[in-house]
């Protein structure tokens, strides 16, 4: 049963800038789902929204919303993925931070900053990936913009198995978000996993959710499609993962690169 792992993704509507109410919020929304999960995903920044307000929403890795959701990973004995602005050494991250069930903390900076709503000048980025382990699982999680480049997340020599992205991503450029993680699943020969947020936010920005699971030949085997919140659960198993990169290795011929950080 290592081999199967009950994904949850959480899409909903962030209130802006106030992660007191948004964790109200995720706790009527996570007490719904239905059985055990092994993993749960939030969207990008979904205790505050896509802000960069920083002297105002960040905190530091002994803040409220790390407590919580270290208490949730707990309680719920699951692994949860979010990201939070984060405050360490004087600079300020958009870090996703990985929660065990024990409550163990791992985390990955955000390397790719969108500097067209001028993250870049708010936020620092991070310079190295991790990869996680649900059950039999190798699991790589990284952020929203993170997904226009490809090489960032390039599986050398099948490193993981499933390729995660939290994410604030407009409507407008949806069907740019649904093509590249497409791509990113086939490319990868891999599953991929996607949250995104809802609602239209304070700058006036509306976003559309399409939360979605894709397996590694590029279909869309679970999906939120529709504009509103809600829990989508699924169950992907290893075994098919590896069946198929059996018959179609075509990681085997991928071009060697280094990435200079």
């Amino acid at each position: 049963m290592n081999n199967i792992i009950n994904l949850t993704l959480v899409q909903f509507d962030p209130v802006w800038e106030d992660s007191y109410r948004n964790i109200e919020l995720l706790n009527g929304i996570i007490e719904n789902i239905p059985f055990a999960t092994d993993l749960v995903i939030f969207p990008e920044m979904f205790l505050t929204g896509f802000s960069m307000n920083v002297n105002f929403i960040s905190q530091n890795m002994d803040g409220e919303g790390v407590k919580w959701m270290v208490k949730k990973a707990i309680e719920k004995k699951t692994t949860i993925i979010g990201t939070l602005a984060i405050k360490d050494n004087n600079k300020v991250y958009n870090r996703l931070l990985v929660i065990s069930p024990f409550g163990e903390i791992t985390w990955y900076d955000k390397r790719h900053l969108f500097r067209m709503a001028d993250e870049h000048k708010f936020y620092d980025s991070g310079n190295s990936k991790i990869f996680v382990k649900v059950k039999k699982w190798n699991v790589l999680p990284l952020v929203c913009y993170d997904l226009r480049f490809p090489v960032w997340s390039r599986n050398v020599n099948c490193q993981y198995d499933l390729l995660v992205y939290v994410a604030n991503w407009p409507e407008s450029r949806r069907d740019a978000y649904l093509t590249l993680l497409k791509a990113r699943a086939i490319e990868n020969v891999c599953y991929v996993a996607a949250v995104n947020r809802i609602g239209i936010d304070k700058l006036g920005i509306d976003y559309s959710g399409d939360s979605v699971i894709i397996d590694p030949k590029g279909n869309i085997i679970a999906d939120l499609s529709e504009k509103k919140t809600g829990l989508l659960n699924c169950k992907i198993d290893l075994n098919n993962l590896q069946s198929f990169r059996q018959k179609f290795p075509s990681y085997l011929d991928a071009d060697e690169f280094t990435i200079s950080t």
